[in-house]
């Protein structure tokens, strides 16, 4: 039932993302349908359902935590839980958007619930919207934004939450008609913003949750000039879309921000308190991924290709080789097993661009993804394959930084399918597989985990000293737990040649103990440098 009380409390957040997934779920096609920009791809209505649907599952699992069945969240609660959950579950440009904007209310809403709060809260969302992304454009669901916000200011100040909600609504409405005169590729079309309609969408929702009554809801029709449009403006631009969450500073993504927007376009960065949600259009998924990685740690990783022909024109089938540079013997062979051609990096002896190169041209093939599995071996990789471009050889560097996310891609290499689509499922699955690795200390230091000892074990996540141990199962243990504690659905162990099977029969049975549904996977890497590889996907 809508909230009827004249408040935005725990059960009017909750009322409100109700109504607001319900109404995108009934308006999710037309909202796709007029889907022009940033990129013709058909998907806003789409992405704002599985945004607010992942917002809606946060606030419903605070409401769960109430045992007793009698009480209800505080508002701060849930409004927090909203804008958290919307920002993991982010999809999309124009989800991402959103997510900001939800987070920006959710400052505001959670020191009070009252209209005054709400009109905060509406300025705070619109300002937050346009600090996260890297170029505002006018006639955009900024633009609704805005006015909504300018519009619930303009509320008579002994107006309540429903009139200020109700304020903020019409101002965004009228707001979404004038976008096809601001924005050109609109006006040709002859449809209003996706992104900003569907904003109306939600904000229509906020008004009926906390008034009891739905708005009139009076859109734009669809013209018949909408699909050859879509088809237009589907031409250049990008290749692909990359969404992925990452766990850093404020420092690492002013400067990952500005990375980015060299990269691409459409960049969208949003979160705080060391969350974030980075979105951003480029020709080089890979590396869009590896400015995370470089930035902290990015997980759920979701590379969208938007059609191979926006880039390069469809050719026949080609002969496609993936080039893989491995630590040891046994992975040396899992890889050729897997149809890839191999470059063995010795124990402080790392291949040079040449080597590369070399094993670029005994792939024979047309086509090449590069896995160079070292984060030091990004320069050398890069020179090996404008080296081999200029030859002629399609190459596709892959940012891999362990051998373990290097078997991750390798694993769901399918050379039947398209090339871009290839890379982005190797560079998805890569960029998924945290690794982390056993190392002896030489000698007496400081490290991220305090100060070692010569002959201490030292386990290293994503390239960091996270722990230091006495032997080297108890120092496994405790980086599995670590890693583990993040979640994961795959463990992959690579011994080295002097590390008995004993060692993985017990790290198996202590994953297997700890963590349901974990699998683990075991290889035996033979002389490397690290006694022990670890991967978690």
């Amino acid at each position: 039932m809508p909230q009827t009380a004249d408040d935005m409390d725990a059960v009017a957040v909750r009322t409100w993302c109700s109504l607001a997934l319900e109404a995108l779920g009934r308006e999710r096609e037309a909202i796709d349908a007029i889907n022009v920009y940033p990129v013709a791809d058909g998907d806003t209505g789409t992405n704002l359902y599985l945004t607010v649907e992942s917002a809606t599952q946060a606030v419903e699992a605070v409401f769960a935590a109430h045992e007793t069945g009698t009480t209800v969240p505080v508002a701060a609660d849930a409004i927090r839980a909203m804008a958290h959950g919307a920002l993991i579950g982010a999809r999309g440009n124009s989800g991402t958007i959103l997510a900001q904007l939800l987070r920006g209310m959710a400052g505001a809403l959670a020191d009070g619930h009252d209209a005054d709060h709400l009109r905060r809260a509406l300025t705070g969302a619109a300002a937050a919207a346009r600090q996260a992304v890297a170029h505002p454009v006018e006639g955009t669901v900024l633009t609704v934004a805005t006015a909504a916000a300018e519009a619930a200011g303009r509320a008579a100040d002994d107006a309540g939450t429903a009139a200020v909600a109700r304020a903020a609504y019409e101002g965004a409405r009228t707001a979404l008609e004038a976008t096809p005169g601001q924005l050109a590729v609109l006006g040709r079309a002859g449809v209003v913003d996706a992104g900003g309609r569907g904003l109306v969408t939600v904000l229509g929702a906020l008004v009926e949750a906390v008034s009891g009554r739905a708005p009139e809801r009076t859109y734009v029709a669809v013209p018949a000039t909408v699909v050859p449009v879509l088809q237009d403006c589907a031409e250049g631009g990008p290749a692909f879309e990359v969404i992925y969450l990452l766990e850093a500073t404020d420092d690492a993504v002013d400067r990952l921000r500005t990375r980015l927007d060299g990269l691409g376009d459409s960049l969208v960065v949003v979160g705080g308190d060391g969350l974030w949600n980075v979105h951003v259009h480029v020709d080089d998924a890979g590396a869009a991924v590896e400015a995370g990685v470089e930035a902290g740690r990015p997980h759920r990783i979701r590379i969208t290709h938007f059609g191979a022909d926006r880039v390069h024109p469809p050719t026949e089938p080609v002969q496609r080789a993936v080039v893989v540079v491995v630590p040891g013997d046994g992975l040396r062979g899992l890889c050729k097993e897997a149809g890839a051609t191999t470059v063995l990096a010795r124990p402080g002896e790392p291949p040079a661009s040449g080597e590369l190169v070399d094993a670029i041209r005994r792939a024979h093939a047309r086509e090449v993804v590069l896995l160079p599995n070292d984060a030091e071996l990004r320069h050398t990789a890069a020179a090996a394959a404008e080296q081999a471009r200029a030859e002629g050889v399609r190459v596709a560097l892959i940012p891999t930084r362990a051998a373990v996310q290097g078997i991750a891609a390798l694993a769901v290499h399918e050379p039947d399918r398209s090339f871009d689509e290839d890379v982005v499922a190797m560079t998805a699955a890569a960029g998924a597989t945290r690794y982390a690795e056993l190392a002896v200390a030489e000698r007496q230091s400081w490290t991220m985990a305090g100060i070692c000892q010569a002959g201490d074990i030292l386990g290293l996540i994503d390239g960091d000293v996270a722990v230091i141990g006495e032997d080297v199962p108890e120092t496994a243990r405790n980086v599995l737990d670590r890693m583990l504690a993040a979640g994961g659905e795959l463990v992959t162990l690579v011994l080295g040649e002097d590390v008995p099977d004993s060692l993985a029969d017990e790290l198996e049975e202590h994953v297997r103990e700890g963590y349901l549904a974990v699998d683990t996977v075991v290889y035996r890497g033979g002389l490397q440098c690290a006694p022990l590889l670890i991967g978690v996907e």
